[in-house]
C-alpha cells in the first residue's frame, strides 16, 4: 500500500481523537441520526470540501456531488438525494454551488469528444445555447467561462423549481428556500449569486406548475 493511503487512517484516528477531546459523546449522539439544515449539491471535483468551507461539523450538511453540479431531470440518483432531503430531513435550505475553474464546464465550452461524459456535458452546453447572446458578448474568455459557471447554477436551480416533489413542498408552507452559489477555489471564497427562487418560481410557473 502506498503512505497516502496509510496515512488516511492515522489521519482518521487523530480525527477521532480530536472530536472525543473537546465531545467526548460526539460519535454516540452523531450515530443517532441527523437534522442538516442544508442539501449542498456541488461538483464532484477534490478541490471543493463542503463541510470546510461551510464551516458545519458531520451531520450539519447533506450532500450530493457529481461533474458541473447539474440536476439532470433523468437523473434519479440526485432526484432521490433531493426528495429525501425535502420530504424526510425536512431541510431549510437547498444550495447548488459551482465552482470557479471547473473542468466539467471548461470541457463543455469546447468541442473535443471526451466518450461517455459528452452526454452529460451537453446539459452545460444548453446552458449556453439559452444564454448564448449574453455569454457571445463577453469578449474575455475567462469572464465568459465564469460566467457561464454562474449561469449553469442559476439552471440548476431552476431544475429544482420544476420538480414536483419542489412545488409540493413549496406549496404547502413548508417547503425549503433555494440558493445558488459558487465556491472561488483562489480565495477560498463562497459567493452568494442572489437567486431569487421566489421571482423564479412565479417566472416559471405558467409552464412547469404541476400542483395547479
Amino acid at each position: 500500500m502506498s503512505n497516502i493511503y496509510d496515512q488516511v487512517f492515522e489521519n482518521n484516528k487523530r480525527w477521532i481523537e480530536t472530536h472525543k477531546a473537546s465531545n467526548p459523546n460526539f460519535f454516540e449522539h452523531l450515530a443517532k441520526g441527523q437534522s442538516p439544515d442544508f442539501l449542498f449539491i456541488s461538483c464532484a471535483d477534490s478541490r471543493v470540501p463542503v463541510n470546510n468551507i461551510m464551516g458545519l461539523e458531520p451531520g450539519e450538511v447533506f450532500v450530493h456531488r457529481n461533474v458541473a453540479n447539474l440536476v439532470v431531470n433523468t437523473d434519479v440518483n440526485i432526484h432521490s438525494v433531493i426528495l429525501y432531503a425535502i420530504e424526510h430531513l425536512k431541510v431549510k435550505h437547498v444550495v447548488v454551488c459551482g465552482h470557479y475553474n471547473c473542468g466539467g464546464v471548461a470541457a463543455a465550452m469546447g468541442n473535443q469528444s471526451l466518450g461517455l461524459i459528452d452526454g452529460w456535458l451537453r446539459e452545460i452546453r444548453d446552458v449556453y445555447r439559452l444564454h448564448a447572446s449574453e455569454l457571445d458578448a463577453i469578449e474575455n474568455e475567462g469572464a465568459r467561462y465564469n460566467r457561464l459557471i454562474e449561469l449553469n447554477v442559476h439552471e440548476q436551480c431552476n431544475n429544482i423549481l420544476k420538480t414536483e416533489y419542489f412545488q409540493k413542498s413549496h406549496a404547502s408552507g413548508g417547503g425549503p428556500s433555494v440558493h445558488g452559489w459558487v465556491f472561488d477555489i483562489s480565495k477560498g471564497a463562497l459567493i452568494d449569486l442572489d437567486f431569487d427562487y421566489q421571482a423564479q418560481i412565479s417566472k416559471l410557473k405558467s409552464i412547469y406548475d404541476i400542483n395547479g
